[in-house]
C-alpha cells in the first residue's frame, strides 16, 4: 500500500474549522462593539428626555387675561419636600410677581407639621402682601386645616372653608415613646454615655428626668404662646376668644366660621368667581422636575452612605 504523503489527511477540514471560528469571533466582537455603541445612545438619549422633562416641568403658560392665580399646600409641612417654606414661598412669588394675577389663592389641606417652617410660610405671606398691596391672598381649605397648616392660613386676608372642613389645633406637642419597662423585661441595659448632663434629653431608652419633663414643657408653651400671638395677629377682632380656642381642640367648618377662625363657606371656584371676580384660575404651584427628584433622591442617598461610612454624627 503506497505511502500517504500528505501531512493529515484531514487537513482541508482543519483550515475551514479554523475559518468558521474566525469568523464567528469577528462576529461576536462586532455584536459587543454594537451592543456597547447601542448602550451609550440609549444613555445619551435617556440623558436628553430627563433634560426635556425638567425644562417642561417649568413651563409656565401665561394667560393674556386677569386670573385668579392658586398654589396648593397639600400635606405635611416640613423641609426638603413639596410643602416647605422654600417651595410655597416661591409658588406664592412667582403668582405675585405675574401682571394679570388680580387675586391669590393658596389650598390647604394639611395636618400640620414644623413649626419653623409655617413660620417662615406665614411671614412669607406678609411680606408678600406688604410688597403687592392691590393683591388680595386668600386661603381655601380642603379637608383639613391645622396645627402648622392653620399657623399659615392666618397669614392670609380671608379664609374659607368647607362645612365639614377641620380646622384649628391651635397648640404644639412633642411625642415619643418610653421603653425603659420592656427593657427592664426583658433584662437589657441601656448604656448612654454623654458629654453634658443633658445631652441624652428625652432619650426614649432612658427613664424621663423630671427637670428636663419641665424645661421641654417650658418651651412647647413658649411655641404655643407664639403660636397664638400669630393667630391674634392675624384674625384680630374676627376670632371670638373662648376657653378652649387655643386648648388644641379642632372644629368643623362650619363652627370655625361662627368662632372666627375662617370667613365664610367656599371653595376655589367660588372665591375666584365670586371674591376675587377672576374666574380663570392659574396653577403656580411649584412642581418638581424628574431631574430634581432624581437629584436630590440620589443626593440624599449619597449623604446617608457618607455620614454611615464616617460612623459619627451630631444630633
Amino acid at each position: 500500500m503506497p505511502e500517504n504523503n500528505f501531512p493529515d489527511s484531514n487537513w482541508e477540514r482543519q483550515v475551514i474549522e479554523k475559518l468558521a471560528y474566525s469568523a464567528l469571533q469577528e462576529q461576536r466582537r462586532a455584536r459587543h462593539w454594537g451592543i456597547f455603541f447601542k448602550l451609550l445612545l440609549f444613555i445619551w438619549l435617556f440623558g436628553m428626555l430627563f433634560l426635556i422633562v425638567g425644562w417642561l416641568g417649568k413651563t409656565e403658560v401665561p394667560l393674556a387675561g386677569k386670573h385668579t392665580s392658586l398654589v396648593d399646600l397639600d400635606g405635611i409641612i416640613a423641609p426638603d419636600t413639596d410643602n416647605s417654606a422654600e417651595n410655597i414661598i416661591s409658588g406664592l412669588q412667582q403668582a405675585f410677581k405675574d401682571k394679570n394675577t388680580k387675586g391669590v389663592i393658596l389650598r390647604i389641606n394639611s395636618p400640620g407639621g414644623s413649626p419653623v417652617q409655617a413660620g417662615d410660610i406665614n411671614d412669607g405671606i406678609r411680606r408678600l402682601r406688604a410688597k403687592y398691596p392691590d393683591i388680595p391672598i386668600y386661603v381655601v381649605v380642603d379637608d383639613i386645616c391645622a396645627s402648622g397648616g392653620y399657623y399659615v392660613a392666618v397669614a392670609a386676608d380671608k379664609i374659607f372653608v368647607n362645612k365639614a372642613s377641620i380646622i384649628g389645633s391651635i397648640g404644639v406637642l412633642i411625642d415619643g415613646f418610653g421603653f425603659t419597662g420592656t427593657m427592664q423585661k426583658l433584662g437589657i441595659d441601656r448604656r448612654l454615655l454623654t458629654a453634658g448632663e443633658n445631652k441624652g434629653f428625652l432619650d426614649p431608652f432612658s427613664p424621663l428626668i423630671p427637670a428636663q419633663k419641665a424645661y421641654a414643657q417650658k418651651m412647647l408653651d413658649e411655641i404655643h404662646q407664639q403660636f397664638i400671638q400669630v393667630v391674634r395677629q392675624g384674625r384680630g377682632k374676627r376670632l371670638k376668644e373662648t376657653p378652649d380656642l387655643f386648648s388644641g381642640l379642632v372644629w368643623t367648618g362650619e363652627e370655625s366660621v361662627k368662632l372666627g377662625l375662617a370667613d365664610g363657606l367656599g371653595d376655589v371656584d367660588y372665591v375666584a368667581r365670586e371674591v376675587v371676580k377672576a374666574e380663570e384660575v392659574v396653577d403656580y404651584t411649584p412642581h418638581e422636575s424628574v431631574v430634581e427628584r432624581f437629584a436630590r433622591h440620589f443626593g440624599g442617598a449619597m449623604g446617608k452612605a457618607l455620614l454611615g461610612s464616617a460612623g459619627w454624627s451630631l444630633r
